[in-house]
C-alpha cells in the first residue's frame, strides 16, 4: 500500500481542477498549470478533494501511484500559494541585479552572466547578494534556481559561490605549508 498515494488532496478555496482525459489542469490565483498524467493511475475529483487510485498492484502502478499524487498536490499548492527558492551569493564582488525582467550576475567571471526567466517564473533581488525565485510550478522554480547556482557552485575551500539559503557547504582544509 502506498501511504503517500492514498492520501486525499484537499482543494483549497479559489482553486479550480479539471481533468480532460489524462490531462489535468489546475487554475488558481497564481496562474494555471497543465500536466499530462500517467494513464495507469485513475484520478477522482470531488467538490473539495482529489483522490488518486491505482487499478491493481502491478509494479508500474505502485511506482506511479505516490509520484502522481505528489505531482498533483504540488500543482494545487503551486497555484494556491506558490513556491519560492532563495539563493545567496558569497564572495568578494559577487552581486546580482535585475535589468528589466532579466537577472544579471557578477560572480568573478570576465563578463556578467544574464538570465532571462522563463514564463511563470518571477525573480526578485531584495539585496545585491540575495536572489528569490518564485513561481507556481515547483519543478520550474527548482530548475531555474539550479541553473543560476550552476554558474558558480560553492567551492569547498573558501565557500565562495552561489548557494541555496540554508545550504551547508562541506568545507575542506587547504594545504599545510612546510
Amino acid at each position: 500500500m502506498s501511504r503517500i498515494g492514498n492520501k486525499p488532496i484537499a482543494i483549497p478555496e479559489g482553486v479550480e481542477v479539471t481533468l480532460n482525459g489524462h490531462e489535468l489542469t489546475v487554475k488558481g490565483k497564481n496562474g494555471e498549470l497543465t500536466r499530462t498524467l500517467n494513464e495507469i493511475i485513475k484520478i477522482n475529483i470531488s467538490d473539495d478533494e482529489i483522490v488518486c487510485e491505482r487499478p491493481d498492484d502491478s509494479k508500474q502502478a505502485r511506482i506511479q501511484h505516490g509520484t502522481t499524487r505528489s505531482v498533483v498536490a504540488n500543482m494545487v499548492e503551486g497555484v494556491h500559494e506558490g513556491f519560492q527558492k532563495q539563493l545567496e551569493l558569497v564572495g568578494v564582488g559577487y552581486r546580482a541585479q535585475k535589468q528589466g525582467q532579466n537577472l544579471v550576475l557578477n560572480v568573478g567571471l570576465s563578463h556578467p552572466v544574464e538570465f532571462e526567466p522563463e514564463e511563470g517564473i518571477e525573480v526578485e533581488v531584495p539585496k545585491n547578494t540575495i536572489i528569490i525565485v518564485k513561481g507556481a510550478s515547483k519543478e520550474r522554480v527548482g530548475q531555474f534556481a539550479a541553473k543560476v547556482r550552476a554558474i558558480r557552485p560553492p567551492e569547498p575551500y573558501k565557500g565562495k559561490g552561489i548557494k541555496y539559503a540554508g545550504e551547508r557547504i562541506r568545507r575542506k582544509e587547504g594545504k599545510t605549508g612546510k
